[in-house]
């Protein structure tokens, strides 16, 4: 199935049906009253999150979503069927958005939610509802009230615990296959990863979703590569793990270029807690992990696990620092 993040659709809820004009003609009642029904109400337009989805491809074929028109009121004072809602199914971490892209109407995080985004036309009243002592036979009926219509674009913000950042080739795919069972594509050039890749990490008898996303690279804030387009995704997670190309010449450079379109994109996502990795020490020899190591903790400040991914080394100790932090924020929320 392919990945889907992002869908812009129009929706239009259904109209009401109209009241009916009518009066009680039977044998022996020459001059009966009105009885002319209520229409029903249109068909709302409703948006749920179900647990079976992961990407909202299904938006891409099909982008306009009509609800049915309610039934029209009847004769011997019968109300007309009110219609079925339509309802629309999306991945849980689904956003809302209006038209304007940026006014967020609703933010999906569980199974389950639902919204009524449209609501149906009311019916109109039949000509009954208007009987009185002045006017006992009225000969109007309301019509049905219009449904509401929008567009809207749904984006979809996948719900990790842990998200993987580095430029391209850092070594984020090999990573997330050591630690999970997820089988992202691996090779040895820029852009591997097109789509975003979750995989279930287990240590100590803990687990935790690990995401792992597209290589930024210098100006993603401002749409050039992929990055921009998947930062979102890791906008929820508890935690970030920076993963550093050991073999590169300038590993305080390419930490800072990561923290610069970070910083950029969103002060919520740059204000996450950092985990730095060096990565693919088993191509170095002791003094250049030694040397590059300082140099990363000299340009981020913080503690540099030396890892490999491809070998093995490292990983546990850093997985049960990753846990430690996850576990506080799920406490904290």
């Amino acid at each position: 199935m392919k990945f889907l993040d992002e869908a812009k659709i129009y929706a239009r809820s259904g109209d009401g049906g109209g009241g009916c004009v009518s009066f009680r003609r039977e044998k022996f009642i020459e001059m009966g009253g009105p009885d002319g029904g209520n229409g029903g109400r249109g068909g709302s337009i409703i948006i749920e999150t179900v647990g079976a989805l992961n990407t909202l491809i299904d938006y891409r074929f099909q982008q306009h979503f009509k609800a049915k028109k309610g039934e029209h009121g009847k004769g011997a004072n019968r109300s007309g069927l009110a219609a079925n809602d339509m309802i629309l199914k999306v991945p849980v971490g689904t956003e809302i958005l209006a038209e304007d892209k940026e006014t967020v109407i609703a933010d999906m995080t569980k199974v389950g939610d639902r919204i009524i985004l449209l609501k149906g036309g009311r019916g109109g009243m039949g000509n009954a509802h208007f009987k009185s002592s002045t006017n006992q036979s009225p000969k109007h009926a309301q019509p049905g009230e219009e449904g509401q219509e929008m567009w809207i674009w749904l984006r979809l913000k996948l719900l990790s615990d842990a998200g993987l950042l580095g430029l391209p080739n850092a070594g984020k795919s090999t990573f997330l296959a050591a630690v999970s069972r997820a089988k992202p594509k691996i090779a040895d050039y820029p852009f591997t990863t097109l789509t975003p890749q979750l995989g279930v990490v287990y240590i100590d008898e803990k687990e935790f979703v690990l995401a792992d996303i597209p290589g930024l690279i210098e100006g993603a804030h401002m749409g050039v590569g992929l990055g921009l387009k998947f930062l979102a995704h890791v906008e929820r997670c508890g935690v970030l793990l920076h993963l550093v190309d050991g073999t590169l010449d300038d590993v305080a450079g390419a930490y800072h270029t990561i923290r610069t379109e970070v910083n950029e994109y969103s002060e919520k996502l740059a204000c996450k807690v950092e985990l730095v990795a060096l990565n693919k020490c088993d191509a170095l020899t002791p003094e250049e992990i030694k040397k590059k190591s300082k140099e990363l903790k000299k340009a981020s400040g913080k503690k540099i696990y030396t890892i490999s991914a491809a070998a093995g080394m490292g990983i546990e100790e850093l997985l049960r620092a990753m846990w430690k932090i996850i576990a506080e924020s799920r406490v904290a929320t």
